[in-house]
This record gives structure tokens, sequence and C-alpha cells, in this order.
């Protein structure tokens, strides 16, 4: 049995708390390893760490800390293919899908190459008399990242590259049901030249979760969850004075217009509601046809497409999805599926029973498709986080307009249509962060910024993009005037520039 400890101060350590959580091979449900959960001790140790080394390396130069990361791409690329299996393995998800969780954490750390240019700040010559005024941006000192288990190497690479490049020491918290892809990413930045101490992953679970909310050394936090979580640890690190940005769960629609191109919605929809098993807070969970002939049409077209799913482990290049994460992932997804039947909507395909011949035992749930789904059932209310897509029918563009725009989540949206008006107007109405024109999945690039709005996201700051330079940043200005402009006697009136 292979046994899981932390990385603090630069080297693999062993958990000392006593306590373990098992790591699962979700395709056989078999038990592949153990992770230890740290303590409070554990944790201290780590910030111990991070302060120490912190200093140092906030006073390296940005050209120097950016070349830690040209490294770091390099080796990422180099090892892919064995990270996509590590991260495959612990988290069931397909090869390539793994391979895309790498390369959009990837294209963050690209970016952040970039921060001789990014961290730059505001010079005024003459501001006032004999005056100058500049601001400068330094490193908030540790922070500290809480990550999810669905994209377990992204996430980590989203939140520790900007806040590393940055000038900070950062402690990562991943998921304890796939740890080791987070693991072997901090071996790599100390490959790449990242000085001991800078970059340490402390596996635990609410535990450490506290400690973190609670150490007075640790000045913000990042944290991609479920929403109520995402709003405790929000209120937490207010309350303890630390700056925090929490994104929680999402409720994705795609419009449908009747002038869409129903081959490419269908294609768009399939790819982005069982894509990594539904366990995306970016996938199309909600299909608004808008009228009954595009209503009746588009799902005749998914049907087949939904049935023909191909469903199995991570070793089956043929597969398009693989299980879902852990048994109370399956039966939670498997309850909610029958509370939307017994609410009564239509299973028009039912993957409840989906079993696999050798994997009977892996966390397995074939492509579910719902028709006639309305506001009022839980399926449509509640994030599944499976493979499961509803079809809410809407008679007009505003029906279906409103849908997203009522809904507590509000992290992405999609809308098919020729129409450059409808899209237009769309784009400008709706109160959801993240828009898609024609495009099912909008995660913005590394360097635009990543967030959703109402009940998904805490914070006024965006993970990646500028948004991460601000997070991870605390701005000082400096006004400065030298002894021969400074006037005889004292000034006791508030300073002006007049």
């Amino acid at each position: 049995m292979r046994d899981i400890g932390h990385f603090i101060g630069g080297e693999h350590v062993a958990g000392t708390s006593g306590r373990t959580s098992d790591v699962f091979n979700p395709a056989t449900g078999e038990v592949q390893a153990r992770v230890s959960l740290a303590s409070d001790t554990e944790l201290a140790q780590a910030v111990a760490n991070a302060v120490a080394a912190q200093p140092k390396w906030a006073a390296t130069n940005p050209q120097r800390r950016a070349r830690v990361f040209m490294k770091f791409v390099q080796l990422l690329n180099e090892n892919m293919d064995d990270l996509a299996e590590l991260l495959s393995r612990e988290h069931g998800k397909t090869i390539e899908d793994a391979k895309g969780d790498l390369q959009r954490g990837l294209e963050v750390c690209e970016f952040v190459i970039g921060i001789p240019h990014l961290q730059k700040s505001e010079f005024t010559e003459g501001a006032g008399p004999n005056i100058d005024m500049y601001s400068i941006r330094q490193a908030v000192g540790v922070g500290a990242g809480i990550t999810p288990f669905n994209f377990p190497a992204m996430i980590p690479m989203w939140m520790f590259a900007p806040a590393i490049a940055c000038g900070n020491a950062f402690i990562l918290k991943p998921s304890e049901r796939d740890p080791s892809v987070p693991l072997r990413l901090a071996e790599l930045m100390i490959e790449a030249g990242l000085p001991a101490g800078i970059l340490n992953v402390v596996n635990g679970d609410k535990q450490a979760v506290d400690a973190i909310l609670a150490h007075p050394d640790i000045s913000a936090i990042s944290f991609v969850g479920s929403t109520p979580i995402a709003r405790a640890v929000y209120a937490s690190a207010a309350a303890n004075g630390k700056r925090a940005q929490c994104f929680g769960g999402a409720k994705n629609h795609m419009i449908i217009m009747p002038d869409a191109d129903l081959d490419q919605a269908a294609n768009a929809l399939m790819g982005a509601g069982y894509g990594s098993a539904g366990e995306r807070c970016m996938a199309i969970a909600v299909a608004v046809p808008v009228g009954k002939e595009t209503a009746d049409r588009l799902v005749q077209k998914l049907i087949p497409m939904v049935e023909a799913l191909h469903v199995g482990p991570y070793t089956d290049e043929k597969a398009d999805m693989g299980p879902l994460v852990s048994r109370q992932a399956q039966e939670r997804v498997l309850g909610l599926i029958d509370k939307g039947v017994e609410e009564g909507a239509d299973l028009i395909v039912d993957g409840r029973d989906f079993k696999l011949q050798g994997y009977e035992n892996g966390y397995f749930v074939g492509g579910c498709l719902f028709d006639n789904v309305t506001e009022d059932m839980d399926i449509y209310k509640t994030e599944i986080f499976g493979p499961v897509l509803s079809v809410v029918r809407a008679n007009t563009y505003e029906e279906a307009l409103a849908l997203p725009m009522k809904h507590e989540y509000g992290n992405g949206v999609a809308i098919y249509t020729r129409d450059g008006d409808a899209a237009r107007d769309f784009a400008s109405r709706i109160n959801i962060g993240m828009v898609g024109i024609n495009v099912p999945i909008p995660v913005p690039l590394a360097y635009h910024s990543f967030g959703g709005w109402k009940s998904s996201s805490f914070g006024d700051l965006n993970q990646h993009g500028t948004d991460s330079i601000r997070f991870w940043t605390r701005t000082k200005t400096i006004t400065s005037r030298w002894p021969s402009g400074i006037k005889s006697g004292a000034e006791f009136v508030m300073p002006t520039m007049r």
C-alpha cells in the first residue's frame, strides 16, 4: 500500500497526525493509497517554512522568478504523459481529459512568465511642487489555496503560479481524493529552481482548512468548492483579517435559438454536459431550446448520442467519459436522478443501471437525459455534478433568458444562434460571469480572468489573468520630496497639491 504524506520545506515528509484517508481507483473501487491528513502542527510547520523563505524570494528580481516558470513549463511538457496517467488513476477522467486539465494549468504558468511586466506600477513626476508620486505592488506574504478533486492539476496551478510569481510563498491544500499530482507539481517546481519552502503541499481535510483559516501568518486564501463551503470560508477568512477569493457551485445553461445549427448545438451539449462525467463547474447542465420545434428536434438528436456514449476506465482509449470520483458521489448523483423521476421529469435516457464487465465495483453512472424539466424541480435547482443533462423548454427568447437570470448560480452560460443582435443582447443583459456565444464551455484563457457571479463567487477579484496579480499583491503608494523642495517652518494644514 502506497502512503502519501506532505511536501514541506522542499521535501516529502511523512504524516505524523495518525489520521489517514483512503485514495481509491474510481474505475474499480479498490484502495490504491493512503493519504495522511494533517494536524494543526503539520500545517504550522509548513507555514513556518513559508514565512522563513518568502522574504528572500520576494526580493528576487522578477526576471529570475519568471525563469523558474519558464523551466517549470518545460518540465510539465516533458512529463505530460506520466502526469496525465497519475491524474487519471486517482480521479477517473480519461487520459485526454487529464491532459486538458494539465494544459489549462500550464497556460497560467506561461502567462506569469510575464511577471516583470505584470507587476509594474505607476509613476507621476511633478505630482505637486517638487513632489513625485509612485505606487508599487508588493507580495502579500504567505498565501494558501484550497482546491477541489475535479481539477487536481489545473486549479492548483491557477492559484500557486500567480501567487509565487508575485513573490509570495504558498501553502496548497489539495483534495484528499486525488493528492498525487499536486505533490508531483511541487517536485517539478523545485526541479525548476524554486527555493525550498516557497511551495508547500499539505494534505488534509476540514481540520487542515480550519487551521489555514486561523493561522495568523497566512494573509490571503483562494478556494474552489461547493457554494455552502465557499461562503463559509469567505466569511471565516474575512473575520480573521485575510483577503479571500472563494468560488462555489454552478448550474450552467445553454440557450438554443431556433436559427441555431442544431448539429453544432447537440455536439456542444454532449461534450460540455458529459465530458469528465459532468464533474466540472463549467459543465452545461441545462439545455434551453426556444420553441417547441427546436426542442423536439434537439431532443431527437440528443437521444441516440447520449445512448451511444462510450463509458469506461481511463485505460480505455475509446472512452468518452469515466466513472465518478467516489462511491459517495455516485450515490448522490443516482439519488438526484431518482428525485427527478419522482418530481415528474421525463427520463428519456436512463443510465442508472450502467454496469461494465470487470468493473462492477467502479463508480460509473451512464449518461442520463431529462426532458420537460421545470424550475421547481430539485434536478434544476441543484448542481448535480454528474453525467445528467436537463432540457427545460422555453417558448420565447425572453422566457429562455429569464431562466439563468433567476437562478441562484451565475458561473457560466452559453447561447447558440446565428443572430448577431440576439447574441449581443444576451451578452449585455445576462447576469452571469462567463458567457459563451456558440462556445459551450466559456472558460477564459489565462490572460483573462475566471470567475462567476451571484452564489458562484465570493470576493471581487477572480482567478488568473490580471485579477490574480492584483489579488496576490498589495499596493503601496509613495509620495517623495527631497530637501531642496521643502519649505522652511512647520506646516499645520492638510497637504494639497496647490
